[in-house]
């Protein structure tokens, strides 16, 4: 499979965590690649339909949708769950990346909108999320994760 046409959703608060991909994506020793098509730049405006059209032209352009999962991510309705919903529509495979480390779906942090539709819940590493970015393919229900022989695999204890 090529680099996968990702676009990276996340609350305003995880921002970090999202830079830090990009700087996973930038380190000559760390195997982990994605063709980004998150907006190059912040948008500067106040206008919601504009910014969301914005965002609706990057997420068209991805096959993979990636929403970083943190503390406040279930609340934010008005664009990381519109993000998800725009990505569902266009029939992105899922992946959830949980930054608070777990391996399986959390349901005090999960956003409804990603519950059972077949998306991956990974944590936030570089080797798992290039994992799942380069072989999972997308399920139509249920929550899945990988189980403890593909950790091994991949180095994890």
């Amino acid at each position: 499979m090529g680099i996968p046409r990702t676009f990276v959703g996340f609350s305003s608060t995880d921002i970090n965590y999202y830079r830090l991909m990009l700087a996973w994506k930038q380190h000559e020793h760390i195997d982990f690649s994605f063709t980004n098509c998150q907006l190059a730049q912040q948008i500067n405006s106040e206008n919601e339909a504009y910014i969301k059209s914005k965002c609706r032209e990057r997420i068209q352009m991805a096959g993979t949708f990636a929403l970083l999962i943190g503390k406040d991510t279930k609340s934010k309705h008005k664009y990381v769950r519109w993000e998800v919903e725009v990505a569902l529509e266009k029939k992105c495979r899922i992946i959830a990346i949980n930054l608070d480390g777990a391996r399986r779906i959390v349901d005090s942090t999960c956003p409804p909108v990603i519950r059972d539709i077949g998306a991956i819940f990974v944590p936030f590493s570089a080797r798992i999320v290039a994992y799942a970015l380069e072989f999972y393919q997308m399920n139509h229900d249920s929550n899945y994760h990988y189980n403890e022989e593909i950790y091994k695999k991949l180095g994890y204890l």
